[in-house]
Parts: structure tokens; C-alpha cells; sequence
């Protein structure tokens, strides 16, 4: 099939198999975590904070991961970030095991998770147009995106099999060695990311002033800087609905229960995947600007019908659609930024748009409640679709956006 085709690359089908089961390991330790916070604490603040701990760190450093990943061999900065990793769920599930564990001890895993992700993630996006040939660069990033959305999904089922069989400890163990895993599917890469470092002429600046370089790059280019910018304000217009406002919908609005909220939890992940699967195919993305902003607009049309008297099968379409028009736009936007951007400064630019990303989500998620227990949460989902529908649409006025082919 021609969204495997990537795969045919050794060193990219290593990449990808490290990180696919890294990334199970990653929700299997999220929600063996979240039932060892729950026993331990009973407590919805202490795992607000072990979120918290995860995030603040991210964004503090994602900058200066930016500046590392262009300095350092790509491949080098992955595989001590997966060394950091296993050691630090280790430690937890040494902790565990012998009794000992305690929240601060979580807290402390997570604000070191969140501060090692920070380098991890701009490496691998700047480190695959280095492993697949362009015109396969959307087959390796479909297959990306869709070992996360994979992972969403049997992440949480092996957790709560781990859980059961083993105690959180047991699922510590495996998240653990999940990470050992991925570092040695790395290994074979060594040679390939440090040959590209020798080929670079990397001049020895300031990490401000690289960090500078990288922020005038976005700046430069109007593609980069709306889109970044607009698509923050959307993540926060689409995913505060999702996040805080759908259990109270399914509650108070659908006649529903855990299992109705169970399903739309599960449509969303699996509109992704279709998403992924129809757009890996290609092996060129045309009209790539209005694709990311038509999609865009079509999951903001599919949100807002949340917010309507449609009948359960009319969303549960529309969830699907919802999640496919978002990864089609996901997908779309990172192969712009392999292909816009020089390889030499894809690593900081990579870390500013996830950045811009994640950075206002905190404040929509303390939006997103505030709004849905003043107006109700069909409100917030209408008008959160809609805010995602008009800002798409402004951004799509822009000549640069229509141009991009």
C-alpha cells in the first residue's frame, strides 16, 4: 500500500517502530499513573498538578531544545532523551515496587518528563525529512500521527491489563522498558546523524541569538507566522470543548453515560486515523495552503454541530469527520515546515510551533470550564466551532495561504 511505502527506508521503519512503542508505553504509564494518583490521593488537584509539572517544563525549554536539535546530532539528542526517560518511569517503578513512592516523587518524574520531551519532540520532526525521501515524506508522516492515535488507543487498554496483573508497578516496569526499546532502534541511526553534523557549517553563536534566528525565520515568512498564530487560537477553540465540555454535554444535553462518553472518545482518535490513511497515500500534497484551512474550517463546522439538537448517530458522523479534517490539516501543515523550512533551523522552528501550539492551552482549558458552567457546554461547543470556522476562514483571506501549493 502506498501509506507504507516510507517504511521500505530502514532507517525511517526504525525510527518509527522505537517511537510506536514508546508511545503504548506513554499511555500505558498515563493511566497506570492516573489509577495510582487516584488510590493513593483521591485526589483531582494532585493529578492536575502532575499535569501541570509535565507542561510548564515543555514550554520553558521548548526553545532551547529547538537550538540543541540544530547543534547536535538529531539522532544523538532522541536517544539520550529516550536513555532520560526510561531511567526516570525506572526509578518510579522502583519506588513503587518497594512501597516507597510518593507524590512528590511523581511530581518530580514528571516536571524531569516534561523538561527531556522539550528535546525530544523537535528532533524527531526535524530528523524525518533526513530518513524519507520527499515525495514519501506523507506516508512518514502519516504513519506518525498514526502511532500516536494507535497508541491513544491500546495504551489505556495494555495499562489497565498491566494494572490488573502486575499493579501500577508492574505498568511502570513495561513504560520503562518501552523506552530501552526505542533507544535501541536507534542505534543503527548514529552514524547517519552525526555524517549530516559534519556536512553543516554550524557556526558557534549564543543559544539567544540562535533561538533569535529561529524566531526571525517564522517571522520572514507569512505562511509560518498566520499559521502558527491562528492555529494556536484554534487548538484552543477546538480542543477546550473536547477536553472540558464533553462529559457535561453527554450528561446534561445527550441522556448519556460513561459508555455514550466512551464512544466519542473513541470516534475522534479513529476520525484521525482515517484522516491519516486517506492523506498518507499521496505522495504529493497539493494546494497544501487551503488544504490546512478548508480541513480547518470543515472541523470547525463539525464541532459547532455539537452544540445542536442533532441526534446521537449525526454526531457520532461528525466526530469522525472532525477528527479526519484535523489530522488531514496536522498532517498538511508539518509537511510545509519540512519542505519551507531550511534543515539547518527545522529544529527551532519545529520547537516555536509547538510552542505556540501548547502555550495557550491552559488558559482555554480554564475558559472552557468557566464557560461551560455559566452557559452550558452546547454553547461552548457551538461557539467554539464557530471561532475555529472564522478564524480558519480569516487566514485563508490571506494571498500567501491561497498561494501555497
Amino acid at each position: 500500500m502506498l501509506l507504507f511505502r516510507s517504511l521500505t527506508y530502514r532507517p525511517f521503519a526504525l525510527l518509527w517502530a522505537g517511537q510506536t512503542i514508546s508511545r503504548i508505553g506513554d499511555y500505558l504509564y498515563q493511566i497506570a499513573l492516573a489509577w495510582w494518583v487516584l488510590e493513593q490521593t483521591g485526589s483531582a488537584t494532585a493529578m492536575g498538578a502532575v499535569l501541570i509539572c509535565s507542561l510548564v517544563p515543555m514550554l520553558l525549554f521548548l526553545l532551547i531544545g529547538g537550538v540543541a536539535v540544530d547543534r547536535l546530532p538529531r539522532v544523538q539528542v532522541m536517544l539520550a532523551s529516550d536513555l532520560a526517560r526510561g531511567t526516570i518511569v525506572s526509578g518510579v517503578a522502583i519506588l513503587a515496587t518497594t512501597q516507597q513512592l510518593e507524590v512528590w516523587h511523581v511530581l518530580i518524574a514528571s516536571l524531569l518528563f516534561g523538561l527531556v520531551d522539550a528535546f525530544f519532540q523537535p528532533a524527531y520532526t526535524a530528523l524525518v525529512p533526513e530518513l524519507a525521501p520527499r515525495e514519501h515524506l506523507p506516508s512518514a508522516n502519516s504513519l506518525t500521527s498514526m502511532s500516536h492515535h494507535l497508541g491513544r488507543v491500546a495504551g489505556p487498554m495494555l495499562g489497565a491489563a498491566a494494572v490488573a496483573l502486575g499493579g501500577t508497578s508492574g505498568a511502570f516496569a513495561v513504560d520503562a522498558a518501552s523506552f530501552f526499546v526505542s533507544a535501541v532502534c536507534l542505534l543503527p541511526l548514529l552514524d547517519r546523524s552525526a555524517s549530516r553534523l559534519r556536512t553543516l557549517d554550524v557556526p558557534h553563536t549564543s543559544i539567544l541569538r540562535d533561538v533569535r534566528e529561529g524566531i526571525g525565520t517564522v517571522l520572514g515568512a507569512p505562511v509560518l507566522w498566520i499559521s502558527i498564530a491562528v492555529i494556536s487560537v484554534c487548538n484552543i477553540a477546538l480542543a477546550s470543548p473536547y477536553t472540558v465540555a464533553l462529559p457535561f454535554l453527554v450528561k446534561s444535553h445527550l441522556n448519556g453515560d460513561i459508555h455514550t462518553l466512551g464512544l466519542f472518545y473513541a470516534l475522534f482518535p479513529v476520525g484521525y486515523i482515517i484522516g491519516g490513511v486517506w492523506l498518507g497515500r499521496s505522495t504529493r500534497i497539493r494546494r497544501r495552503g487551503p488544504t490546512i484551512y478548508v480541513a480547518l474550517i470543515t472541523a470547525g463546522l463539525m464541532l459547532a454541530m455539537f452544540g445542536l439538537p442533532v441526534p446521537l448517530l449525526g454526531l457520532a458522523l461528525a466526530a469522525l469527520i472532525n477528527g479526519a479534517a484535523l489530522e488531514i490539516s496536522g498532517l498538511t501543515w508539518t509537511n510545509v515546515l519540512q519542505e519551507v523550512v531550511p534543515g539547518d533551523k527545522l529544529g527551532r522552528v519545529a520547537s516555536i510551533d509547538t510552542l505556540g501550539s501548547y502555550a495557550l492551552l491552559p488558559l482555554g482549558f480554564a475558559l472552557g470550564g468557566w464557560a461551560t458552567d455559566l452557559a452550558g457546554p452546547a454553547l461552548v461547543f457551538l461557539v467554539g466551532g464557530l471561532l475555529t470556522v472564522g478564524f480558519a476562514a480569516l487566514a485563508l483571506a490571506h494571498p500567501a495561504i491561497r498561494a501555497l501549493d
